[in-house]
């Protein structure tokens, strides 16, 4: 009875279902469904991921005809051609951001391994033999987790990024990774700069939602300018609160380690700790508040109601073309805002000769030593990440995690503008108003 029933629906599925006058029905009304795991890649990424296979193959071709063409003239002692070609390494997986992309590199054999000198190995530049994930992916890794994907998360996202196919990317590889950088981090902390000299320092601390090991605790941030223009990071280090101490202890490690000249000129908020610092160990740099920072201290002491006109009044001053009209207007503020809002009159005040220090460097210098920008939107993101994770941060995931995004931040950095003033300010080329101070003869 059975068999008759299910050979009564299996014919029910297989004769067409024939179209009723007045309804518009398709003869095949059955959705194929796939199964799970047997969903094809886009055709586009399918194409792409062909494509880098095919430039992959081309590249490491030719380094490896370069390398033997470099050794052509060698032959082992029975006059054949010492450097050969000897097949190929068995294909591996490169995990890119098309998803994988299978490999072959070929092998090189050196036929007179015991020639004087030693064996003549080939390594691919493009492929090295322990490459197991592009530089891109690399990088996705600490910006996924300061994003918010947990360590344990990190096999899903990457799926759905990367492809089903994804592996050596599980929750224990990305805690192997957590541990190199840190590494990375330790080495770079060591590095030598004897040989380094600065124009510009940018400092700040960076606050973290989920607080560090300890309470207060912050990442201390100073980014600096070479004498070429290039933007490099100096310093990176925790502290408490940005106190004296830690910032003392972060720069006396830079006079350690050979910076012993301070910057021209040094741009901050208006945090205590890091200036008394500065004067103590490079008391000759000069100090430049930052205008972002001074503007909404400022302006949190005024009503709401007059806050955009007193932000435009504000700016009166620090666009100003010179310093003597960005006085007037440092004047008019004060006149205007002073007697009703004292307080917001006494914040400026207090700063003002340091806040009209730019005046005295390079115009084309003016709209990146007016304000700590760098710093600020380097670290726009990492605040993203704090506002999701829950508990708090180890002090060696904090710091690995935010070494790891400057780094990768760095590379996109632009050189100031007017680099080419920047060696006359280090040889003490005086500047008014932004223009160079011409002696003239008597």
């Amino acid at each position: 009875m059975v068999l008759k029933r299910g050979r009564r629906i299996l014919a029910m599925m297989k004769s067409p279902i024939s179209n009723k006058e007045g309804y518009a029905m398709k003869e095949d009304t059955v959705v194929e469904l796939r199964q799970p795991g047997s969903f094809c890649d886009d055709p586009l990424t399918d194409v792409l991921r062909a494509g880098a296979r095919a430039l992959l193959a081309q590249a490491v071709e030719a380094e490896v005809e370069a390398h033997i063409a470099a050794h052509a003239e060698l032959i082992d002692t029975q006059g054949r051609r010492r450097i050969v070609r000897h097949g190929y390494l068995p294909e591996r997986d490169i995990q890119t951001g098309i998803g994988a992309v299978r490999v072959k590199v070929p092998r090189v054999r050196d036929r007179a391994q015991t020639a004087p000198g030693g064996r003549i190995c080939f390594t691919s530049s493009i492929l090295p033999p322990y490459l197991r994930r592009s530089r891109s992916v690399e990088e996705l890794l600490p910006w996924l987790y300061l994003k918010g994907i947990s360590t344990g998360d990190f096999g899903e996202a990457l799926a759905a990024l990367l492809g089903p196919d994804a592996p050596g990317l599980a929750a224990s590889t990305i805690a192997r990774l957590k541990a190199v950088w840190w590494d990375e981090y330790e080495a770079w902390q060591a590095r030598d700069l004897s040989a380094r000299a600065y124009v510009y320092f940018w400092a700040d601390g960076i606050y973290f939602a989920p607080r560090m090991d300890h309470d207060k605790q912050c990442v201390l941030v100073i980014i600096a300018a070479d004498a070429l223009g290039n933007k490099d990071i100096v310093a990176l280090s925790d502290g408490y609160r940005e106190s004296a101490q830690s910032w003392r202890e972060l720069l006396l490690d830079l006079k350690c380690r050979g910076l012993k000249t301070g910057p021209e000129l040094a741009v901050g908020d208006g945090a205590l700790g890091f200036w008394k610092a500065l004067r103590e160990v490079y008391g000759e740099s000069r100090e430049q508040r930052c205008w972002v920072h001074k503007s909404a201290n400022v302006l949190n002491q005024m009503p709401k109601s007059l806050q955009a006109r007193a932000k435009g009044h504000l700016q009166n001053i620090w666009m100003a073309e010179t310093r003597a009209d960005a006085e007037k207007a440092f004047d008019f503020f004060i006149d205007a805002y002073g007697t009703k809002y004292h307080k917001a009159a006494e914040r400026l005040i207090k700063d003002r000769e340091r806040l009209l220090s730019f005046y005295d460097f390079p115009a084309e210098h003016w709209k990146h030593i007016r304000t700590t920008n760098p710093i600020e939107s380097t670290f726009a993101t990492v605040r993203l990440r704090t506002a999701k994770t829950k508990g708090c941060l180890s002090r060696k995931t904090a710091l690995s995690m935010v070494f790891k995004l400057i780094l990768s931040a760095k590379r996109k950095w632009r050189k100031l503008d007017g680099s080419n003033q920047l060696a006359e300010i280090i040889e003490g080329v005086p500047f008014k108003d932004g223009i160079k101070l011409t002696k003239h003869a008597a």
